[in-house]
């Protein structure tokens, strides 16, 4: 399954998240693969897209960063899975 997942940090957040985005990268967990990750220029928020077969691996990737970040994840399908879905 492919996930859109939005994050979002509060300005006075800013300095703690972007050092610990330097020290770790925020990679994904075993079973998450990242698509790629966008960062809005303003820099407190941004998206990514990840695929998994597991929402847990999803969820505890994102545990690691709810402290400072908030999340909207939102499943997603390609053009070729959507068509199966309305026809």
């Amino acid at each position: 399954m492919i996930f859109h997942i939005s994050y979002e940090y509060l300005p006075e957040q800013r300095d703690e998240v972007h050092a610990r985005f330097k020290e770790t990268g925020a990679p994904p967990p075993s079973g998450v693969t990242m698509t790629g990750r966008w960062h809005c220029v303003e820099g407190n928020r941004g998206f990514l897209v990840a695929e998994s077969s597991e929402a847990e691996a999803i969820g505890r990737w994102l545990q690691e960063w709810t402290d400072a970040l908030s999340f909207e994840v939102t499943p997603v399908l390609t053009d070729e899975q959507f068509t199966q879905v309305i026809t």
